[in-house]
């Protein structure tokens, strides 16, 4: 075990841990501003079938929100654990990054999230989707935030260093460094895909079963009404931000192009065995000249190699390269998704093809994959550096972490992970499984007013919109109309229930 190295321990836990926590913002971010839509859509156009939509995806959000902030915070006591030195030298920056987003963003959802998930039949309709939007935006600048300090890391700027330690002078140039515009752009819209295959593959799943046909038919609508245009658009936000790695890291972007040399109208390699200890490829297969074109926009641009840079500087190439081509295929197999998807709504065939039905719920799990291999793009590149160019990883660790602390913590996260996950992920399972919940006639619920409770204290009858079902019965032909909103259902349920009273006050006279 001695033999072993904490630093590499290191990296392979925060990599372990990262990669669990990175699925659930990416999802909920996505997810958040879908519920946020959906609430509008309801409370718009008063269909029931978008409030039972959204009620299904609520509680999906809750449990996913969950587990996102459990594994984050799992992430900031390894700060302190192993990654100590990067705390001390660059905590001067990365730290008040860090609170911002507790401050700005944590707080506002968390202020909101209860209001989202409890006072839907508690609350005025307008209530409850203003705290959907909240939260949205909440899940928005925690993006910020986050992405910014990691992005400071890839590209820094505004600091000074003194004694090894970096110290913020410019806070506007920290916040919006070099790579960060394009980081939270890539970012957000892979969140935003990953959710919509999501819920168009759980769409096309109610589908092909033939039960919640009709709310199937609004998620697969609404998944592919945002991959249709967001998997293109992605696909140009990818060549912007990979524009930018050229010029603040071209280090990273030769290992993901597998390029050794230097030269001009280089090639575009498909695939390749990237050898480390030689300096070569082996079974390559490349495109002659239109690695220029795509990286540089010229054919004869010219692509810096690995050779450029010292052994000790260039990052693991195998891994980048595959990683990156990964993510670029699961790309453009988004993107024949979304050239299906508007060829089979143009012919109105969109919800009948069982075939392409097939297809959405296999390619469910696309979104994720992408963001790992993103990320593990963004972040194998940018070694051997913690801060890139200025401190390295190996220089970031804590001192004192021996190998044994490294491996039992390893193997600690490894069992309570997959116990922890497990059960949450099989729950959410059985949320999907079991789909959106259909109202129940003569279900009663708790009022959602003040003056509901009052009335329900003196009278004894259940109040609140769809509680009383026994009052619309009794109030004649017209019961049978849905309340067209909350004032309107609390009103008519008063005025049923008052109607009930006469009526049994009468027979009690009667009897007399």
């Amino acid at each position: 075990m001695e033999s072993l190295d904490p630093v590499l321990l290191s990296r392979v836990q925060f990599g372990f841990t990262i990669s669990f926590h990175i699925l659930f913002p990416a999802f909920t971010i996505g997810l958040a501003a879908w519920l946020a839509v959906l609430e509008l859509l309801w409370w718009l156009r008063d269909r029931a079938i978008y409030g039972e939509i959204s009620r299904l995806w609520t509680k999906v959000f809750a449990v996913s929100f969950g587990m996102g902030v459990v594994s984050g915070i799992v992430l900031s006591y390894e700060f302190g654990t192993n990654w100590s030195v990067l705390s001390e030298r660059a905590g001067n920056i990365l730290g008040p990054l860090l609170s911002y987003e507790v401050l700005t963003a944590f707080f506002l959802e968390a202020g909101f999230i209860g209001v989202m998930l409890w006072g839907r039949d508690r609350v005025p309709r307008p209530v409850h989707v203003l705290s959907a939007c909240i939260v949205a935006l909440g899940t928005l600048i925690s993006a910020f935030w986050i992405l910014s300090a990691n992005s400071w890391m890839q590209t820094p700027q505004g600091y000074v260093l003194q004694d090894g330690v970096f110290h913020p002078v410019d806070w506007t140039a920290i916040v919006f460094n070099p790579s960060f515009p394009y980081r939270f752009m890539h970012m957000v819209a892979a969140a935003f895909l990953t959710t919509a295959f999501v819920v168009g593959g759980i769409g096309a799943w109610y589908l092909l079963s033939g039960r919640r046909a009709d709310h199937g038919r609004v998620m697969v609508g609404m998944a592919v009404s945002i991959i249709v245009w967001l998997a293109p658009l992605q696909l140009l936000l990818g060549d912007m931000h990979g524009l930018n790695v050229r010029e603040h890291q071209p280090a990273k972007l030769a290992a993901m192009e597998g390029h050794w040399e230097t030269q001009r109208g280089a090639p575009l390699i498909l695939v390749a065995l990237p050898d480390m200890a030689e300096e070569t490829n082996h079974l390559e297969l490349a495109i002659p000249r239109i690695g220029s074109l795509i990286l540089t926009h010229s054919w004869d641009g010219e692509v810096t190699g690995l050779k450029a840079f010292a052994p000790q500087d260039r990052p693991y190439a195998p891994i980048v390269f595959w990683s990156f081509r990964l993510m670029v295929g699961v790309g453009m197999l988004m993107i024949l998704v979304a050239a299906l998807s508007a060829w089979l709504f143009l012919r109105k065939r969109l919800f009948d093809s069982r075939w392409f039905l097939r297809l959405l719920v296999l390619c469910s799990p696309l979104g994720f994959v992408a963001v790992i291999a993103g990320w593990v793009t963004a972040e194998v590149g940018r070694q051997p550096w913690v801060v890139y160019g200025l401190l390295r990883t190996k220089d970031a660790v804590t001192p004192s972490l021996a190998t044994g602390d490294v491996v039992f913590s390893l193997l600690a996260y490894i069992v309570v992970y997959g116990v922890v996950y497990a059960f949450g992920l099989y729950y959410l399972y059985r949320l999907l499984r079991d789909g959106p919940a259909m109202p129940v006639e003569g279900e009663a619920i708790t009022p959602n007013r003040p003056m509901a409770v009052a009335m329900q204290a003196s009278t004894g009858e259940p109040r609140g919109p769809g509680s009383s079902p026994r009052a619309w019965r009794c109030s004649g032909p017209a019961s049978s109309r849905s309340p067209s909103s909350p004032m309107s259902s609390s009103t008519a349920s008063t005025s049923a229930s008052a109607s009930c009273s006469a009526r049994r006050a009468s027979r009690r006279c009667a009897t007399r």
